[in-house]
């Protein structure tokens, strides 16, 4: 890449901080349009089931690890090659392709095509978060980082929910195959969109002078991985994200068959009252949870931060028990909003965390890392497993096998809570040596 004159590199930070809300705007509509074109398929799969004829472990394999293992691995020579190029360009090339890809779903005919489909939009979408990530924290000072990132996170809970609302008001009209091919072509044009107007900064812009390290050398990737296992307070970071995923990708997944067969809901029901109500509550409740961590962070220590996401998920915990017990659809939703608008708050300050450990030439390798354990088994385990309990549960519960599999996977939340309570204690002892 073409060195500035220093002249030029100081207009060239002034324009990249002026645009800073814009450039923070279109990364949250990426990656809107990645989580609805990846949850598209959660409020399809009762058509799905029946056109294709499968059972609920297949249902859980297309959203879970045959997606998340190309997703997940690919991530790291991404990032390997963000911490290198252009961030911007890499993630107009992986918008394409994976917005393509959605609507090839589609065609398919058998779960093999399908599946394969689904791989290349796993492939597509591995090029969005690192870049992303590492953009984020080069626009944003450490104070303001943890509710620009949570602005950023509110793109999984809209684009979850608007992909649920889309997908399922045009597939009770014209079937599911059209669904897909409505949700995958506008992100084409979003594509091009990023690559013309999206303005890359500077790595390291927004760091204080004393952690921007005047050593310009590029590190390689076992560098990256080497200084994040020398961190312990990330490496429970990332574990407790990653035990937050899986609980998440599961519900999420399986949310609209839960209520189509528990509660008897119509596929349009679904789509237009159970999904936006919880798009609304998640996006509502990942805003205000970055902003108040930014403050418990500015005011005690980033520390604070971590113990803030696990007291928010103690407090939640009841509530999604309760929603998986109850027979009531008017306490259910009122149990899953609370929810959900207690629990969506944990990315923000996570990622933010976790980018603010990272060396600032590495930020995007860390990134990677971080979304290759997260996807893996958050992403892979997590409507697999489901799918399977459920399967497994059937001769037991019949028809409301479902409801115990996602059930059994919520009751993981304790062990989540202890990586963040971990984190923070390890945050506090990192801060005062």
């Amino acid at each position: 890449m073409a060195t500035l004159s220093p002249e030029a590199q100081l207009t060239a930070d002034a324009r990249a901080l002026k645009l800073r809300g814009w450039t923070l705007a279109l990364l949250t509509l990426v990656y809107f349009f990645s989580f609805m074109d990846r949850y598209i398929l959660s409020i399809l799969l009762e058509q799905i089931k029946g056109d294709l004829q499968l059972n609920d472990t297949q249902l859980g394999l297309l959203s879970g690890f045959a997606f998340a293992v190309f997703y997940a691995t690919l991530g790291i020579p991404v990032a390997w090659l963000a911490d290198r190029a252009s961030r911007r360009n890499i993630i107009a090339v992986a918008l394409t392709l994976w917005s393509a890809m959605t609507v090839m779903c589609g065609t398919a005919a058998n779960f093999a095509q399908l599946l394969i489909y689904r791989i290349g939009v796993g492939v597509g979408e591995a090029g969005s978060s690192p870049p992303s990530h590492s953009m984020i924290a080069d626009l944003y000072p450490p104070e303001k980082r943890a509710g620009a990132m949570g602005i950023y996170a509110t793109g999984v809970v809209l684009g979850a929910g608007f992909g649920a609302i889309i997908g399922g008001v045009i597939a009770n009209a014209y079937g599911w195959r059209w669904a897909m091919a409505a949700v995958g072509l506008p992100g084409i044009v979003l594509a091009v969109v990023v690559r013309l107007v999206m303005v890359e900064p500077r790595r390291g812009l927004s760091d204080p002078p004393s952690a921007t390290p005047q050593d310009t050398s590029l590190p390689s990737l076992m560098d990256g991985v080497r200084s994040l296992l020398a961190s312990p307070a990330a490496i429970h970071l990332i574990l407790g994200v990653t035990v937050t995923a899986l609980i998440g990708y599961a519900t999420a997944n399986f949310g609209p068959s839960f209520m189509q067969r528990s509660f008897g809901m119509t596929l349009l029901q679904v789509s237009l009252i159970y999904a936006p109500m919880l798009a609304l509550s998640g996006a509502f409740g990942g805003i205000v949870g970055g902003r108040i961590a930014d403050v418990l962070g500015r005011r005690y220590g980033v520390h604070a931060q971590a113990w803030f996401v696990a007291a928010l998920k103690l407090a939640a915990l009841p509530f999604a028990i309760a929603f998986y017990l109850s027979d009531d659809l008017i306490w259910a939703f009122v149990a899953v909003t609370t929810y959900l608008f207690l629990s969506s708050s944990y990315l923000g300050p996570s990622f933010s965390l976790i980018q603010g450990l990272a060396p600032t030439r590495m930020r995007a390798v860390w990134a990677a890392i971080t979304l290759l354990v997260l996807n893996l088994i958050g992403m892979g385990l997590g409507p697999s497993i489901t799918g399977m309990l459920s399967d497994l549960y059937k001769p037991v519960f019949g028809a409301e096998s479902l409801r115990y599999a996602l059930l059994s996977t919520i009751l993981l939340t304790p062990w989540a809570i202890f990586h963040y309570w971990r984190a923070g204690v390890l945050l506090t002892r990192q801060a005062a040596a």
